[in-house]
């Protein structure tokens, strides 16, 4: 898609593809990474109430510091790694971790300065740098998908990044940071450290967070989002743990009332549903890891994931071993380094399908 010459938009953009999986109606869709388990009736009849009161009052702007909301999550990443304690002015919230780490380039990137991480990694990092005029710089992951410390260190010394954005797990390999090069990362950077946490409720036990950092560096940021673990996808929710300094300087780029009232109601109903949403969790990391060793007992190769997906291959023609799932009803993402492949871990049935169609594609 090029947008055509009579329309004034920015020339890096013209010949620019809108981000986005492909939505293509299947009867199994793996390939977003969502959680298969969509809310219970009685926590989908919460936020159904939360969202009815909410509505009542949409004639007044919602609260702008989305109070509240920021101390339901300060108390569940609390919970969820007891050697923090954290408060409402440590948290910031937006419409999804998409829109967090746009702040956080437009807060701490921009013109004249630089962004890095180090690939494959989240397609979408180079497009916010891209969006606020920030320099993007993309090192390399070692072949087992991991960070090579002191090649990480090397970089950012020569480049001297404003933002470092690191992923754990990381997306699309699933792999998880050794806690030890995270350190390294956060003592060598000059600026701000992004560790981006999407999959965090995921990994495996003893896998520890960065939010356990966050008390010895200040230009730590962590992210996290209820899209996945909570199985909240559609109520776009994604928040941060930061020193309260750079949750103020956050503030000062977000726009005017830009969580509505009905998407914090949403969300504070879901936290009130926590430990049902996460009920599913470890099933999920059952079916992750049991959907690996199908993998590898078909012959291909497997990165070691602690995420809810799994990026196997790999195919000499990836895209045809992609349209032939999808022409069987099965779709995963075409995403990753070439020749990989990665499918979202669904339901016991749904990968059942996976593997029949897989089967047949790859026999």
């Amino acid at each position: 898609m090029a947008v055509p010459d009579w329309v004034p938009v920015r020339e890096e953009l013209r010949d620019e593809e809108p981000y986005g999986a492909p939505q293509i109606d299947v009867p199994v869709r793996l390939n977003t990474n969502e959680n298969p388990y969509g809310p219970s009736e009685a926590a989908a009849a919460d936020v159904a109430e939360a969202v009815r009161t909410a509505a009542l009052e949409l004639n007044r702007y919602p609260d702008r510091e989305a109070a509240a909301l920021r101390e339901g999550l300060a108390a569940y990443l609390s919970r969820d790694t007891p050697a923090v304690d954290l408060d409402a002015s440590r948290v910031w919230a937006a419409n999804g971790s998409n829109e967090i780490m746009q702040q956080v380039l437009q807060a701490f990137g921009g013109p004249g300065r630089t962004a890095l991480s180090f690939a494959p990694t989240y397609s979408m990092y180079p497009e916010y740098a891209r969006n606020t005029h920030t320099r993007w710089v993309a090192g390399r992951r070692r072949d087992d998908f991991g960070i090579d410390v002191d090649a990480a260190v090397a970089l950012i010394d020569a480049e001297q990044p404003d933002v470092v954005f690191l992923t754990s797990p990381n997306n699309p390999t699933g792999t998880a940071l050794d806690p030890a090069h995270t350190r390294a990362v956060l003592d060598a950077a000059p600026g701000m450290v992004v560790v981006d946490e999407a999959y965090a409720e995921f990994r495996r036990a003893g896998t520890p967070s960065a939010l356990e950092l966050l008390a010895d560096h200040g230009r730590l940021i962590v992210t996290r989002t209820m899209s996945k673990a909570f199985a909240l996808a559609g109520g776009r929710l994604g928040y941060l743990a930061a020193h309260a300094d750079v949750v103020d300087a956050l503030r000062i780029v977000r726009l005017p009332y830009h969580l509505s009232s009905v998407t914090q109601a949403t969300a504070l109903a879901a936290l009130r549903h926590t430990d049902e949403l996460l009920a599913n969790v470890d099933a999920l990391r059952v079916e992750r890891d049991r959907t690996a060793e199908r993998l590898r007992g078909l012959g291909l190769t497997v990165a070691d994931s602690d995420a809810n997906f799994v990026l196997f291959g790999t195919f000499e023609d990836r895209h045809a071993t992609w349209q032939a799932l999808v022409d069987r009803g099965v779709l995963i993402r075409e995403t990753g380094p070439l020749g990989w492949l990665r499918v979202s871990i669904g339901t016991p049935s749904e990968m059942d399908a996976f593997f029949t169609a897989l089967q047949e594609v790859i026999a």
